[in-house]
């Protein structure tokens, strides 16, 4: 301690005389410092390394020590950025908003991840370390990635898919660039429901994809629009939520899925299944997925379980069959090469353990509650906006606002009133029918809700 006092007084004395000097100043010699100070010399020649480093001192060797000239100091420039990068790409913008980090005190209806309480995280840690203690966890693994767990996501999906049709990806939105950038070219249309989730547009036109919307209800999809777009566009690609669509929560009905899968069959395309809520359903039975009803390989089945879990472990897997699944193989390999091993090995760990099925029956009665309480709270204080169908799993409301209201400016609003909501235009890929805002219940406790939409009230009052 008496050695880094001393050496901080040197310091200071070198910064003051080359302060109050001038350029090409000596300064005192390495003696003259040890004896005012009483230092040491490895003090001095310390004092004069950190000072000389930071462009105070400047050091010729065998003549001493010397006030460097002073350089002008100035902001840094970044604005030719702007030129060399040229325009920005549309839903990055969106996209940052729904990843934003809100304040401790925000409650937060616009988040799309469960908050702490939802998520298994004494059971993921465990896993997680014992995934850390293997050593063959933190060798290079294939690029599919480990065949139990993309055996276990085939067996999720159903059908026709087998282990060696999945290929694991790190999340979601990883597995989203993988499909579009390995199944399309750029110019390429990409049909997408509308509306639909904001990442898949932002992905979309980031692969350089023309992003085409269909338009969709409650009861998914419109097939005879999805034909019809089909024809008009040359699509190859549909871009699809059928359980607990993301933003409105709808549920493709067994009526329209036939249709679906036929019209994309004659279009001699692919549908690409989001399957991002399976487990989320709340009300009933879930409806197996479209890849289980495929019979020649036009479904490509996408599966995370970040969503499902907690936000931490992005893991998901996209699977299809034939040369559509090693053209997805490549793709993932030009990306990232491959998953890290223990986080794969955590996730099969988890996945095959009684904490798995114990989080899934937790969850399914935990987001009843939630969803209960929101509606409830809606139904209080703003009855002119509650949904007239209860969504059936997920994690969103879908709010339609009075003609004359701007989402923006509620959204703004309700964020100074602490409360983070989202608005419904980035849900769109082009102009929407009207004003909306999507509320979430998995990322706050059921017991915020009230409180969360009174503010709410109060924001549209004042918008």
């Amino acid at each position: 301690m008496i050695e880094d006092n001393a050496l901080g007084r040197v310091i200071r004395e070198l910064r003051e005389l080359a302060t109050a000097g001038r350029a090409g100043d000596r300064l005192p010699s390495v003696r003259d410092l040890m004896a005012r100070h009483h230092v040491s010399p490895v003090t001095v020649q310390t004092a004069i390394r950190r000072v000389a480093a930071d462009g105070v001192v400047e050091v010729r060797p065998g003549r001493g020590s010397f006030i460097a000239a002073r350089t002008e100091s100035r902001p840094p420039d970044l604005s030719w950025q702007s030129v060399a990068l040229g325009a920005g790409r549309r839903g990055e913008e969106a996209l940052s908003t729904l990843l934003a980090m809100h304040k401790p005190e925000t409650i937060a209806l616009s988040s799309g991840y469960f908050d702490a309480s939802l998520q298994p995280a004494s059971a993921l840690g465990a896993a997680m370390a014992r995934a850390a203690r293997r050593p063959t966890a933190w060798e290079r693994g294939p690029v599919e990635g480990r065949y139990d767990l993309r055996d276990w996501f085939a067996r999720e999906a159903g059908g026709g898919l087998r282990a060696g049709d999945m290929t694991v990806c790190s999340g979601g939105q990883a597995a989203l660039a993988t499909a579009f950038r390995g199944l399309a070219a750029p110019g390429d249309t990409l049909l997408v429901e509308a509306p639909t989730y904001l990442g898949a547009i932002a992905v979309g036109r980031d692969a350089g994809l023309r992003v085409v919307p269909v338009p969709a209800d409650t009861d998914g999809v419109r097939p005879d629009l999805l034909a019809s777009a089909f024809e008009s566009t040359g699509a190859r690609l549909f871009y699809c939520q059928p359980l607990h669509a993301n933003p409105h929560g709808g549920v493709l009905s067994r009526e329209r899925r036939g249709e679906v899968l036929q019209a994309v069959a004659d279009a001699g395309a692919f549908l690409i299944e989001d399957d991002w809520s399976r487990g989320l359903t709340i009300d009933g039975e879930a409806q197996r997925p479209l890849a289980a009803d495929d019979q020649d390989g036009h479904v490509v089945y996408l599966r995370s379980l970040t969503k499902l879990v907690a936000p931490g472990l992005r893991v998901a897997a996209i699977g299809a069959r034939g040369v559509a699944g090693a053209r997805l193989r490549t793709a993932r390999g030009l990306a990232d090469l491959f998953v890290a091993g223990p986080l794969q090995d955590a996730a099969i760990d988890f996945l095959t353990s009684p904490a798995w099925r114990r989080h899934l029956s937790g969850l399914r009665s935990a987001l009843r509650v939630r969803r209960d309480a929101l509606f409830d709270a809606l139904e209080r204080h703003l009855p002119e906006l509650r949904p007239a169908t209860v969504p059936s799993g997920g994690l969103h409301v879908w709010l339609q606002l009075p003609d004359g209201v701007d989402e923006a400016e509620v959204t703004v609003a309700a964020a100074a009133r602490d409360v983070a909501v989202f608005p419904g235009r980035p849900w769109f890929a082009a102009e929407p029918p009207g004003q909306r805002l999507r509320l979430s219940f998995g990322g706050a406790p059921a017991e915020l809700f009230d409180e969360a939409v009174r503010r709410l009230a109060d924001a549209l009052a004042a918008s």
